[in-house]
């Protein structure tokens, strides 16, 4: 087709908008996790090494992936109740609890933070009724992984709620119709659809719970070697000018995440090609 026939596009050629989307990345990540390889190579290997692997920095690496992995968990079989709830159900108050979702975006984190603190501390509206039974959970890691879980809430709900609303309810009456039970329309049916999408919210929550810093600390209690999440440990360390210290505990951080995203990426695909490869 001759140049003069194509249609005008909206935005400039190719090139330009190519030229313009590698300035942006370069300024907004690319030179920023430069700069973290630069400012670690002040350290040696062996400083790197003993900085990386010390007890405490261990706990804190522990402590930040285990609670942001299990209220991930948490968040992705609850948050699809939630989803399925807003999406397919008509109630009184649906709208507020609709906007109620997204509250850990509006909400400030520290006011998250402290707002959590004051519910689940030993004289909290909760915390008090939990504390006879032994489960503590501000000022303990159980209070990091509530913290986490309330964060990470939002990214599960509004990944599944369009690919819900675009899976219409026949198709449930259908499986139905042919003799499927509610569970096997679920695990056949539903679950099958929604599970990339699923996948995907999972994969948010996680990787913006492993560096929630501001509704964790105050409710954690920041002990070493207890609650102490990595993110404080960075702040810790530029708090003493340790600037090759916060640096290498962040570049593991930003390794093991980039692995992590990865193979849940890699998970994604090899389901949405399964899925695929059944539907036809």
């Amino acid at each position: 087709m001759p140049s003069s026939w194509r249609k005008p596009s909206v935005l400039p050629g190719f090139s330009l908008t190519l030229g313009y989307t590698v300035l942006y990345l370069s300024l907004i990540v690319l030179i920023p996790l430069a700069g973290l390889f630069w400012k670690s190579a002040d350290y040696t290997w062996a400083q790197f090494w003993t900085t990386v692997t010390a007890p405490r920095v261990l706990a804190s690496y522990q402590l930040s992936f285990g609670a942001a992995f299990i209220g991930a968990c948490i968040n992705a079989v609850f948050g699809f109740l939630v989803a399925w709830v807003l999406v397919r159900y008509t109630f009184t108050g649906k709208r507020f609890i609709d906007a109620l979702v997204d509250l850990p975006f509006a909400l400030p984190t520290a006011v998250a933070g402290i707002a959590l603190t004051a519910i689940y501390a030993p004289n909290g509206w909760f915390g008090q009724y939990l504390e006879p039974l032994g489960i503590k959970v501000a000022f303990a890691p159980l209070g990091v992984v509530v913290a986490l879980t309330f964060i990470g809430l939002p990214f599960v709900v509004r990944t599944l709620q369009p690919v819900l609303q675009d899976l219409e309810s026949e198709v449930e009456e259908a499986a139905a119709s042919l003799g499927a039970n509610r569970w096997q329309t679920f695990r056949h049916v539903i679950f099958p659809a929604v599970l990339p999408a699923l996948i995907t919210g999972f994969t948010l929550a996680f990787a913006r719970a492993i560096g929630e810093y501001g509704s964790v600390i105050f409710i954690a209690g920041n002990m070493p070697m207890v609650s102490e999440i990595a993110p404080l440990l960075i702040v810790t360390k530029l708090e003493q000018y340790d600037y090759a210290g916060a640096t290498s505990i962040a570049l593991v951080m930003l390794l093991v995440s980039f692995a992590l995203l990865l193979a849940v990426n890699a998970l994604q695909a090899w389901t949405q090609h399964r899925h695929g490869r059944d539907a036809t």
